[in-house]
Parts: C-alpha cells; sequence; structure tokens
C-alpha cells in the first residue's frame, strides 16, 4: 500500500505529525487547540475509503475506534465528528474531531474556522506521551 507517499502540503501546515499508527497510517494534530482534531493519513495513493482494500478499512476503522474512546476517555468531549471529505484536499485522510459544548464552534462545523488557540509544547508532548502509553501510536 505504502509507495512513494507524500503527505499533502496542506495537510503538512495545518498539522503537527503525532506518529505513526500500528497499521501504518500516520496520525496528525490539528493546529488548532479550541478542539481535539486529529487525521489519520493512510499511506495510500487512493483517494477514497471503498477503493481499500477490505482488510485496510477494517484497520482504519480499528483506529478511528480508538481515537474515538481516546478522546471520550481523556477528553470528556460532548460529542465525535468523523468524516473523510476531502474535496479541496483530495489526499485520503480521516478527521476524527472532539468537540465540546463550550468550544468556540459549537454547534457549527470546524472546517474553515479561524484558529482560536494553538497547541503548546508541553501540551503536545502530553497528548503524544498518552497516545504512546496506550500504544495508539509508536513512540
Amino acid at each position: 500500500m505504502e509507495m512513494d507517499f507524500q503527505l499533502d502540503s496542506r495537510l503538512s501546515s495545518d498539522c503537527t505529525v503525532l506518529g505513526e499508527l500500528p497499521s501504518g497510517e500516520l496520525l496528525l494534530l490539528h493546529n488548532n487547540a479550541a478542539v481535539v482534531w486529529f487525521i489519520i493519513v493512510p499511506k495510500t495513493d487512493k483517494t477514497e475509503l471503498f477503493e481499500l482494500p477490505p482488510e485496510v478499512q477494517s484497520a482504519l476503522l480499528e483506529q478511528v475506534n480508538l481515537l474515538s474512546a481516546h478522546l471520550k476517555e481523556q477528553h470528556h468531549c460532548d460529542k465525535i465528528n468523523i468524516a473523510a471529505i476531502g474535496n479541496i484536499v483530495s489526499q485520503l485522510h480521516i478527521h476524527i474531531i472532539g468537540r465540546f459544548k463550550e468550544d468556540p464552534y459549537w454547534p457549527g462545523v470546524v472546517w474553515g474556522q479561524p484558529t482560536t488557540k494553538s497547541w503548546s509544547e508541553a501540551e503536545l508532548q502530553n497528548l503524544t506521551g498518552k497516545l504512546q502509553a496506550k500504544q495508539i501510536i509508536s513512540g
């Protein structure tokens, strides 16, 4: 599945790479700390979920579920949004976003909203450490 993988420049500029998931996907964190916004990027040239082999789809769903459970447990989110849209960035990527009734965008969408708070280095290290401790990402 992995062939000459290159992260889309828009994802690269909007996100921090947290690490790799056990099934080989790249895990990103969107730079807007007003919400906890993970993005899984499969290392593939396919642009649609249905184009992936069933075993890869299953592995992706497992990672989405692990991250969703992590958001509920660690961040006590009121709602979790999951989407595989990509009208501007066609590279296949899956958003897993922890939403809070107190976040500045609630109940609207987060896409296209201005960043209201950036992640500090300490927050990034704490978040990454928890993901590594739960073996969600390799460390």
